[in-house]
């Protein structure tokens, strides 16, 4: 049995939204991820201190690890995330902690892609490659400070389910 991390990176110092959304947004991410078919949840923390996470009994285990080179880019975040994940950890699942419209169902779509054919799948929305993101143990190197944008990945329509959204300031989350 594969077993499965969400990496959600909430390191970012939210200057456009003026205040730390990580702390406001998080927690709806928690709740979708609680839902998907993932067996532990890694926080990325970075500008901000975030709470502990992982009280939820029905949840899966989540911890939150400090990444002290956040400031490069979505890209280092991503690497803190990965170096936290154990040997036994086959692929992870990334989300954006800004993003508290994630789909379980988007996370599922894309793991069956990626177990179906490999490689690094992302969901789409309107043609456009957004979150989540599935990358296996593979392509865990090399992942420059931008983060993966350059990267090839098969796309999965999810048009049906609504994008995760991305809330970059505080008229963003008033549209919620």
């Amino acid at each position: 049995m594969r077993k499965i991390a969400a990496l959600v990176l909430a390191a970012g110092e939210a200057s456009r939204f003026g205040a730390p959304k990580q702390r406001l947004l998080l927690p709806h991410v928690l709740d979708r991820l609680a839902a998907a078919p993932i067996d532990e949840i890694v926080v990325v923390a970075g500008a901000y201190d975030l709470a502990p996470c992982g009280s939820e009994p029905q949840g899966p285990p989540c911890r939150v690890v400090r990444c002290p080179e956040w400031s490069k880019g979505p890209g280092a975040s991503l690497r803190c995330g990965i170096e936290a994940l154990g040997q036994d950890i086959d692929a992870a699942v990334v989300v954006l902690a800004d993003g508290p419209d994630l789909a379980p169902t988007a996370i599922e779509r894309v793991l069956e892609a990626w177990r179906s054919s490999g490689g690094i799948v992302a969901a789409a929305y309107g043609g456009v490659r957004g979150h989540p993101l599935v990358i296996a143990r593979d392509d865990w190197r090399d992942i420059p400070n931008e983060g993966l944008r350059d990267r090839p990945v098969r796309l999965v329509p999810c048009d049906d389910l609504g994008a995760p959204g991305d809330v970059d300031t505080p008229e963003d989350l008033a549209e919620l």
